[in-house]
């Protein structure tokens, strides 16, 4: 119909479609502004979470021994492919496993993870922890995987060494470091030099702690717990000077000491002491380099268990240990386990089998790599520790 004005007139019909629409755009109008005010304080949670992908993203670090280098930047990308890490940022900090430790204690915020190569320094950390903090700076621990020590000698020159002296131990490492008349005495080698010899920093690296634990075990031919008495005794502290004061122990990393005699060859050193694993990691890219390596297991030996330790720090929020308890169960899967054979290690979930026709045990046996190993010592107490650290420090002005 049309007014008598002459203007159409709304029928009834169109006055409610017109009112539904300014209802429908007020209502969107305060959704959209409520919505720009709720997005930021959900992303905030300590500049850590932000919403995304449908969920909560956490991101947290983890400070690691650098032998575990390869397999866990394989874990984690891994991680992030499946739905539950997808939105879960992981940092991976390489750090000496002391180092990692003396990081935690003073309050790196980036760490809410440490993860030393073993647990040889658990007890000294704890007791650090606690007297800055005043409380137990673990949530959650467990072993990720396991390796021992092992020495690790350029094949043509292991054949001349084990001809000379009968066997590779800390013992005739000590005496070959002091020949005068280097390779020419050992092995009729004058062009090969002096016997060089190397280990990681016992200040910063597991390896190195495990290197003066070992050399003790070795001299006492002990396979029980070393005492401060063993490790203060006259004899034995004589007899680990002499040896330290002609090996090379400036690098903070096994990793990267390993990897420093591949890329260098024997120029750099004759042989080393480092974790099983990172040795069977570079086994293939030292022979295409410089020639095959050999391995040989100390007789007094130890686990290193790659411990895995949630902190209880107060820069950590629950949702970030929740992530690295999430991410702990992942490392631990058999699938994951299985890859961790790839770079070396034996792995912690006990129903991943190791006698297999492809694992690096059966590969590289050639090379002297073995599952059996002799005598396995236990971790000393951390006095234990704390003295064999403080007579290296005093010995060696570090």
């Amino acid at each position: 119909m049309a007014g008598s004005s002459g203007t159409p007139s709304l029928t009834w019909l169109g006055k409610v479609v017109i009112a539904i629409f300014v209802v429908g755009c007020v209502a969107g109008a305060y959704l959209l502004a409520n919505k720009r005010h709720v997005l930021p304080d959900a992303m905030s949670s300590s500049g850590l979470a932000s919403v995304g992908g449908g969920g909560k993203a956490v991101e947290f670090g983890i400070a690691y021994g650098t032998e575990k280098q390869r397999w866990l930047e394989w874990a984690v990308g891994q991680y992030n492919a499946t739905a539950e890490g997808k939105n879960v940022k992981i940092n991976l900090i390489p750090m000496g496993s002391m180092e990692g430790a003396h990081a935690a204690v003073a309050g790196d915020k980036r760490i809410q993870v440490w993860s030393p190569a073993s647990s040889v320094y658990k007890d000294t950390f704890v007791e650090d922890w606690q007297a800055k903090y005043g409380s137990n700076p673990i949530v959650r621990e467990e072993p990720l995987a396991l390796t021992p020590m092992v020495f690790v000698m350029w094949e043509e020159r292991y054949q001349a060494f084990q001809k000379h002296y009968g066997n590779v131990d800390f013992d005739t490492v000590n005496k070959a470091l002091h020949e005068t008349g280097g390779w020419q005495t050992i092995g009729s080698h004058p062009d090969w030099g002096l016997f060089k010899f190397g280990h990681t920093n016992p200040g910063e690296s597991n390896s190195g702690i495990q290197t003066l634990v070992l050399a003790g075990n070795s001299y006492f031919k002990k396979s029980s717990e070393l005492t401060v008495s063993n490790v203060t005794d006259a004899g034995f502290q004589g007899w680990l000077g002499k040896l330290e004061a002609a090996t090379n122990s400036d690098s903070n990393s096994t990793g990267n000491l390993m990897k420093e005699m591949v890329l260098k060859g024997p120029s750099s050193y004759d042989a080393l002491l480092v974790y099983e694993s990172v040795a069977i990691d570079y086994l293939k890219n030292a022979e295409g380099r410089w020639g095959a390596i050999h391995v040989i297991y100390p007789e007094y030996n130890t686990w290193n268990d790659s411990p895995y330790y949630v902190l209880n720090a107060s820069w950590s929020s629950d949702d970030q240990q929740r992530a690295a308890g999430k991410f702990l169960d992942f490392l631990l899967s058999e699938p994951v386990q299985k890859e961790s054979i790839v770079h070396g290690f034996r792995p912690a979930n006990t129903n991943v089998p190791m006698r297999t026709p492809d694992s690096p045990w059966t590969r590289f046996a050639d090379n002297g790599v073995k599952i059996d190993l002799g005598k396995i010592c236990p971790p000393p107490k951390a006095e234990v520790v704390t003295n064999l650290l403080a007579s290296w420090q005093r010995r060696d002005s570090r």
